[in-house]
C-alpha cells in the first residue's frame, strides 16, 4: 500500500530496508557544519589541500582524500570566474628604476621588500583601481587604496597608509612594473622622502611581480567575481572584507600554512627572544619597532 501511495517499486523498497542505518556521531556532525563554515567564509574558493590544512589546525585528524570524498558528499564545489585582463603604460618621458629584486620573492625578515601594483575592478556603476602594497616577507597587504580615477594619488595613498602602520627602516626596497604612476617624479619623491629604494620589473615580464599578481587573481577569481558588484560602495566594502580574510584567515604554501599576519608575529616572537637573530635578521629594526610592527 505504501509502495503504492510513494510510486516506489517494491524491489527498491526491499533493497532500502536491508540496509542497516546510518548514524551520524556529533564528532561527524561538527565536522560537516565547520566545512561548510570555512567553504562559506572562503566564498566557495576553498580547495580539498586547503580545506584539509585548515581542519588539521583546528584538531581534526583528517586526510585530503577523505576531504575531498565529504567536500562531495556536501556538495561543496569551488566555483571561479575568468577575469578581465588591463594594463598600464609608462609615460616615455619618466625615468625607470633598476630591478633590484631580480624576482627574491623571499626576504629573510618584514619591512625588507614591499611590492605593488594596480589592478582594476568593474562595477555596474563603472571602474574602480585599486592600488596594493604587500611585504613579500609574509606576503601580507600592509597598505591599499581604492578609488575610481587611477592616477599617482592612487597608489601614494596606498604606500602612505603602509608606512604609517608599519614606519619601515631606510633602504627598503619598493618594487612595482613600470607603469605611469610609479615612475612619475612624485611617486619617486615620496619614496626617497621614505628612505624607500626604487626598483622596477623589465617590460612584458609579468613574473618579475608574480607574487602580488597571484593575489589579484585570488581577489578576482576567488572572491569579487563569485557576487554581483552593483556600485563602487559595494566594492570598496567587499574588498576590505578580502583584505581581512586574506591577512587574517587564508593560510600561504609560503608561510608554511599560515596566515600572514601569524607568521610575522612568529618572526617577532622568534627576534625578540634570540638577540643573536634579531641583530642578524633586522637589518637596522630596533626591538621597539618590531614591538609595534608586531602589534599592528
Amino acid at each position: 500500500m505504501l509502495c503504492r501511495l510513494l510510486s516506489v517499486g517494491k524491489s527498491a523498497y526491499y533493497d532500502w530496508i536491508k540496509q542497516p542505518a546510518t548514524i551520524i556521531t556529533a564528532h561527524e556532525l561538527h565536522l560537516y557544519r565547520r566545512m561548510k563554515r570555512l567553504f562559506k567564509q572562503s566564498r566557495q574558493s576553498l580547495g580539498s589541500r586547503e580545506m584539509m590544512k585548515k581542519l588539521r589546525k583546528e584538531g581534526f585528524v583528517i586526510g585530503r582524500y577523505r576531504v575531498r570524498k565529504l567536500m562531495k558528499k556536501l556538495n561543496l564545489v569551488v566555483t571561479q570566474r575568468i577575469a578581465y585582463k588591463v594594463t598600464t603604460n609608462r609615460r616615455h618621458s619618466d625615468s625607470v628604476a633598476d630591478n633590484l629584486l631580480n624576482m627574491n620573492f623571499d626576504p629573510v625578515a618584514p619591512n625588507q621588500i614591499w611590492a605593488g601594483d594596480v589592478t582594476y575592478l568593474k562595477t555596474e556603476q563603472g571602474w574602480m583601481y585599486l592600488a596594493i602594497v604587500m611585504d613579500l616577507y609574509s606576503r601580507r597587504i600592509v597598505g591599499w587604496h581604492i578609488d575610481k580615477r587611477m592616477k599617482v594619488d592612487l597608489v601614494s595613498k596606498a604606500l602612505i597608509k603602509a608606512y604609517n602602520l608599519r614606519q619601515p627602516p631606510d633602504g627598503l626596497v619598493f618594487h612595482s612594473d613600470r607603469g605611469s604612476q610609479y615612475t612619475s617624479k612624485h611617486y619617486r619623491k615620496l619614496l626617497r622622502s621614505y628612505g624607500m629604494r626604487a626598483s622596477m620589473g623589465d617590460v612584458g615580464a609579468c613574473w618579475d611581480n608574480a607574487v602580488v599578481e597571484r593575489f589579484f587573481g585570488s581577489l578576482k577569481h576567488d572572491w569579487l567575481f563569485k557576487i554581483h558588484q552593483p556600485s563602487r560602495k559595494h566594492m570598496k566594502q567587499d574588498v576590505a572584507a578580502y583584505m581581512k580574510y586574506y591577512n587574517n584567515e587564508r593560510l600561504h604554501s609560503a608561510n608554511s600554512d599560515e596566515t600572514p599576519v601569524q607568521w610575522e608575529k612568529q618572526f617577532y616572537r622568534a627576534a625578540q627572544n634570540d638577540e643573536t637573530f634579531a641583530r642578524e635578521t633586522f637589518i637596522g629594526v630596533g626591538s621597539q619597532q618590531a614591538k609595534r610592527v608586531s602589534n599592528a
